[in-house]
């Protein structure tokens, strides 16, 4: 059975998939400004809508949209924000 997860008070929930290429998550984002941190190294892909990135030790955002991917580093913390409900899909290395 798959994972689930929710996280600000339900704004964000995901589902966990293992993958060809490793252990993934999809999953949705409502409207807004999130924090994440990681555990491992990420590429996040937007599927749906467009996503405002903040990557750790950089003060612009970078916008992302449908089927474009950014890499984020083990260990660290960076941010998202998105004006309407945004789609993903989280590779784990």
């Amino acid at each position: 059975m798959f994972k689930t997860n929710e996280y600000f008070d339900g704004k964000v929930m995901s589902m966990a998939i293992e993958t060809a290429e490793g252990p993934a998550t999809i999953g949705v984002m409502a409207a807004g400004e999130y924090t994440f941190n990681t555990s491992s190294v990420e590429y996040m892909t937007v599927t749906s809508g467009e996503m405002d990135v903040q990557l750790p030790g950089e003060t612009d955002w970078k916008t992302y949209k449908a089927y474009e991917t950014f890499k984020v580093e083990a260990n660290v913390a960076f941010k998202v924000k998105m004006s309407g409900d945004t789609s993903y899909k989280c590779l784990y290395k």
